[in-house]
């Protein structure tokens, strides 16, 4: 694997952006040398300035400063190796997340002689996870919507009822059943979907009905099933059924 001063590393699949570059500071004067990729993570060129440890240190995050000044502490008292996860702000007001690791040195005397050191910037790869994340669960969610909207419209339709009357069905009976809505509208629009048992549908509905706020209420059109809604379905397993495409487990809905 190419370790050389530049090279991207990536926690996630894809083209990255990453920079990793390497410092020295030295214990005595406090100067700094910074790889390329080190000024530019701080939004320099080499040449532009002179890195010490006070340079570095105005460039965190106001947040982190203290955090990152009592670990230093310790670590120019002590000696040892050290990884901070931190965010500092460029010269162009960016704020970056990077990942800070490095070994500090001690004399016989224990004063601190340098610190050799890498920084990641993590910023451009955790800004692509967020992204596919969040995506992720728009997707999940988009899809659990669809799902209890097909169970609102299948109640709608067998019962005469209003979405809101079907909705408060659905959720009465996730209630009482402690299993997710989502679970229950999955459950409903895969009996719904599936041929080969027309009659499962209107247990299920009856089932419902039962459990509704209003039990047998006049409102409701009678639903053509002479028998209660499968062993298979019933109790908290009702939340493993799912539609085609539906993710109800995975759903907090």
């Amino acid at each position: 694997m190419d370790r050389s001063p530049g090279s991207p590393y990536a926690s996630c699949p894809g083209p990255s952006n990453m920079v990793a570059g390497t410092f020295v500071l030295d214990g005595a004067t406090q100067a700094m040398q910074w790889s390329d990729e080190i000024y530019s993570i701080h939004g320099y060129h080499r040449g532009d300035v002179v890195p010490t440890l006070a340079l570095a240190l105005a460039h965190k995050h106001p947040d982190d400063l203290p955090r990152i000044q009592a670990i230093n502490g310790e670590l120019f008292a002590h000696g040892g190796h050290v990884a901070i996860y931190h965010r500092l702000i460029d010269a162009r007001s960016r704020e970056h997340t990077v990942l800070t690791a490095g070994e500090a040195l001690l004399d016989d005397q224990g004063s601190l002689l340098s610190v050799t050191g890498i920084m990641l910037d993590l910023t451009s790869t955790i800004r692509t996870e967020t992204e596919l994340a969040a995506r992720d669960a728009i997707r999940g969610a988009l899809g659990t919507r669809v799902t209890i909207a097909k169970a609102e419209g299948i109640l709608m339709g067998r019962l005469g009822i209003s979405s809101t009357e079907a909705f408060r069905l659905l959720a009465t009976f996730s209630n009482n059943r402690n299993i997710k809505l989502a679970g229950v509208a999955c459950g409903l629009v895969t009996l719904a979907d599936d041929p080969a048992d027309g009659s499962a549908v209107g247990d299920f509905i009856e089932e419902l009905i039962t459990a509704g706020p209003h039990p047998r209420s006049t409102s409701y059109k009678t639903v053509p099933a002479a028998r209660r809604i499968p062993p298979a379905l019933e109790g908290p397993r009702l939340d493993v059924v799912q539609a085609p495409g539906c993710n109800a487990p995975d759903n907090k809905i």
